[in-house]
């Protein structure tokens, strides 16, 4: 099992940052780089989900404003949109 500060961790999360809309690129690529470090495991388990998302989905909750019910992903939501 990997490490979460690894350079190959790093290195596949800024690939799965890479998204189909440059807008959710951002908004992922920033959180990894500014907020992953000091992040709590929830909070990093609740990201990893979210990169595990559809692009539509993922809008929704990052451009669209839809509510996440979870609140640990609500709160990575909230620290995404944060600038």
């Amino acid at each position: 099992m990997l490490d979460d500060h690894s350079d190959q961790t790093l290195a596949r999360l800024r690939w799965q940052c890479r998204r189909g809309m440059r807008e959710l690129d951002v908004l992922t690529s920033r959180w990894l780089e500014r907020d992953w470090p000091a992040a709590s495991s929830e909070e990093r388990a609740a990201f990893r989900r979210l990169l595990a998302l559809q692009d539509p989905e993922l809008a929704g909750y990052l451009l669209r404003g839809e509510p996440h019910p979870e609140p640990v992903t609500a709160a990575v939501i909230a620290r995404m949109l944060h600038c």
